[in-house]
C-alpha cells in the first residue's frame, strides 16, 4: 500500500517545535528572530509565495518584514537595498524572491548578499559549504528533501537515488546532499540531454523529479516499491475548480501512486517543507547572530 510523504501534516509539526522556541528565546526576554523578504514586481506566484512565507514568520513568532519594488526598479537600487540588508543588525536573514526583471543580473544581486544571512543558501560561499559539507545555510527546497525523508524514516543508506533536474536550486544541491554520510545514497543526476532516461529512473529505489515538466515521469519510469519525490508545481486550467485551475506536479500521480511505496502529494508534498526551511535557516542565522 502506498503511503504519503505528507509535508503539509509535518510541516505543521515543525513549525510548533519552532514556535516553542522562540517562546522560550522572548520569555527570556530576546528579541524574536526577523526574516525579511524583497519582492521585485508582481510576478503572481511570487507574491503568493512571498505572502506565504510571511503568514508562516508570524505564525512561528518571527519579525517578518517586506521589501516591496517596482518592476522598473534598477539593478543599482536593488544593490543599495541589499547593502542595507546585509547591514541591518535587526534582520537575521533575508531573502530576494526569484526570477528577477531580465534587466538585473540575478547571480550578481545573489552574490552581493551577505552568506551569514542568505537563508535561500544561494550565494557561492554557502553553496561551496554544502559541497565540501560543512556547516552553511542549505537551499531551502533540498533541505525540504532531505527533512521529508529523515523524518518519515525512508531507509537511504546504500539505496540507488536518481534526480531528474540538475538546476542549482534543487536537483544539482540534493545529488549533493543525498550522496554525503547520514544519507549515504549511490546518486545518478539525470537532465533533458540524459539518453535512455526512462532504464535510469527504472534502477531507482528514491527517485527526485525536479524537471519542471508537468506529468513527466509516468509509469513506465518508476520501479515498483520506489519512493517518490516530486518537486514539480504546476498551474493548469480546470473549469471544475472555483479557482479556475488545479495544481500538477512533474509526476503522472494518477498512474505513478499505486506503484511507490512512499510518495510526496501535490500539493501539500515538498512545497511547505520549503517555507519550513527557511524558517529553520533564520532561526539558525538568529543563533549565530546572538552567540
Amino acid at each position: 500500500m502506498t503511503e504519503l510523504l505528507d509535508g503539509k501534516a509535518l510541516g505543521l509539526q515543525i513549525k510548533d517545535e519552532i514556535a516553542n522556541e522562540v517562546r522560550r528565546l522572548t520569555a527570556e526576554g530576546k528579541r524574536a528572530p526577523h526574516l525579511a523578504a524583497v519582492i521585485v514586481g508582481t510576478d503572481g506566484a511570487s507574491m503568493t509565495y512571498v505572502a506565504s512565507k510571511e503568514k508562516s514568520s508570524h505564525e512561528v513568532g518571527f519579525t517578518s518584514s517586506v521589501y516591496r519594488m517596482p518592476e522598473s526598479t534598477t539593478e543599482h537600487q536593488l544593490l543599495e537595498s541589499i547593502e542595507f540588508l546585509n547591514n541591518d543588525p535587526d534582520i537575521d536573514g533575508f531573502i530576494v524572491q526569484l526570477p528577477l526583471p531580465k534587466h538585473i543580473d540575478e547571480q550578481k544581486i545573489i552574490n552581493a548578499i551577505s552568506p551569514d544571512k542568505d537563508v535561500d543558501g544561494f550565494t557561492p560561499i554557502n553553496i561551496g559549504r554544502m559541497v565540501l559539507g560543512e556547516d552553511c545555510f542549505v537551499p531551502a527546497t533540498p533541505m525540504g528533501i532531505c527533512t521529508l525523508l529523515k523524518r518519515y524514516g525512508i531507509e537511504t543508506t546504500g539505496k540507488h537515488c536518481v534526480v531528474i533536474g540538475r538546476s542549482n536550486i534543487v536537483g544539482t544541491p540534493v545529488a549533493n546532499l543525498l550522496s554525503r554520510k547520514g544519507f549515504d545514497c549511490t546518486v545518478t543526476m539525470c537532465h533533458s540531454k540524459t539518453q535512455n532516461l526512462a532504464e535510469l529512473t527504472r534502477q531507482a529505489d528514491i527517485l527526485v523529479v525536479a524537471i519542471g515538466k508537468p506529468e513527466f515521469v509516468t509509469a513506465d519510469m518508476v520501479k515498483p516499491g520506489a519512493v517518490v519525490v516530486d518537486v514539480g508545481i504546476h498551474r493548469v486550467p480546470d473549469e471544475t475548480k472555483k479557482s479556475g485551475y488545479r495544481i500538477i506536479g512533474d509526476v503522472k500521480h494518477s498512474e505513478v501512486d499505486a506503484l511507490c511505496s512512499w510518495v510526496t502529494p501535490v500539493p501539500g508534498g515538498v512545497g511547505p517543507l520549503t517555507i519550513v526551511s527557511l524558517l529553520e535557516n533564520t532561526l539558525k542565522a538568529y543563533k549565530r547572530h546572538n552567540g
